[in-house]
């Protein structure tokens, strides 16, 4: 698999329903087991879980590349940098 087609395709996690810090918690983690480079979208609920994942994981050292609104949750697409 070249990189492109690894950094194009990414891997789903769905944390809708899932609280904070847990939340946060599960993407850390599921990031830890991927190589650098690869994209990570993660699907998390509105209030507390959008405005800290993606800070968090910024803060974290990775790439927020997008976030949208998808019905009543927001997916965030994640680079993990290496």
């Amino acid at each position: 698999m070249t990189e492109s087609t690894e950094t194009t395709t990414p891997t789903e996690l769905d944390l809708r329903g899932v609280l904070c810090p847990y939340n946060y918690v599960k993407t850390k983690l599921k990031l830890e087991s991927m190589e650098a480079g690869q994209i990570l979208s993660v699907i998390v609920d509105d209030g507390e879980p959008i405005r800290n994942v993606p800070r968090s994981i910024a803060e974290d050292g990775h790439t927020i590349l997008k976030q949208e609104k998808v019905g009543n949750c927001f997916r965030v697409l994640i680079r993990k940098q290496g």
